[in-house]
């Protein structure tokens, strides 16, 4: 029976699983015993195991996380010997070097990077890239034929090997979600297209066909035009009588001076 820290632990770390998993990997606890996951992992498409679908367990001691799971891959693989516990740095081979911070994630994601590497250790395999392709390309079919497999993974008995949530990049590649950093861009309709006598849409206006707002105290543009023009006019028809009679007043303010 799980302990309440182990219980609150794996509970947390399953909502985590859903949230944001691993590439490659999925994981569910039993539904009878939180202490037992199942898992899944895909092979990488650039390792002798891809294509290839990989279904194992972890058993959680009550103790955890201060204590280490004991993991098995029951799936061959061509990598671990099946329903054989494997020894490596995560799992209860070593609890002097286990980690409470570690998580299903974390134990998972280094098991799969133990499986692309050739070192040996307990319940591991030898063969050669060739056989492990083979293993990968029969895995699915085999997997169909365990109960513990339908069981655990109903969604993923298909014809053809279904893709756990996260298959690598493919996460990486989608947009940021909005936020008031990030605001979603809109592209504004094109009007370019439109014939001229469309009703009910007028064309974009270009930049010299827009007109600046003007100062409230500014004449309008006929008014101020009129004005200046007679201006004109009338300066040229009487600036020569005008300067005609300034000469005369000088004229006679310099007699009366005299």
């Amino acid at each position: 029976m799980a302990s309440k820290a182990a219980q609150k632990r794996l509970t947390k770390e399953f909502v985590a699983m859903q949230k944001d998993p691993p590439p490659f990997i999925w994981a569910v606890p039993d539904e009878k015993n939180i202490l037992t996951w199942n898992y899944i992992i895909r092979g990488p498409p650039d390792s002798p195991f891809a294509g290839g679908e990989f279904h194992g367990v972890l058993l959680f001691p009550s103790e955890y996380p201060f204590k280490p799971p004991g993991i098995k891959m029951l799936t061959p693989s061509g990598r671990f010997h099946p329903d054989k516990k494997i020894c490596f740095s995560m799992s209860d081979f070593h609890p002097g070097s286990w980690n409470p911070a570690w998580s299903v994630a974390t134990i998972l994601t280094g098991l799969l990077s133990f499986m692309l590497s050739d070192e040996m250790t307990t319940g591991s395999v030898n063969s050669g890239d060739a056989q492990k392709r083979q293993f990968s390309s029969r895995s699915h079919a085999w997997n169909l034929t365990q109960v513990r497999f339908k069981e655990a993974f109903p969604d993923y008995c298909t014809q053809i090997p279904k893709d756990v949530p996260n298959m690598g990049g493919q996460r990486q590649h989608q947009p940021p979600p909005p936020s008031l950093f990030n605001p979603p861009t809109q592209q504004m309709p094109s009007f370019a297209n439109l014939p001229p006598s469309t009703p009910g849409v007028l064309p974009p206006a270009s930049t010299s066909d827009m007109v600046k707002p003007k100062p409230a105290d500014e004449p309008a543009p006929g008014a101020a035009g009129a004005a200046i023009s007679w201006g004109e006019v009338l300066w040229d028809k009487w600036r020569w009588g005008v300067l005609i009679a300034i000469a005369v007043v000088v004229s006679r303010l310099s007699s009366a001076r005299s």
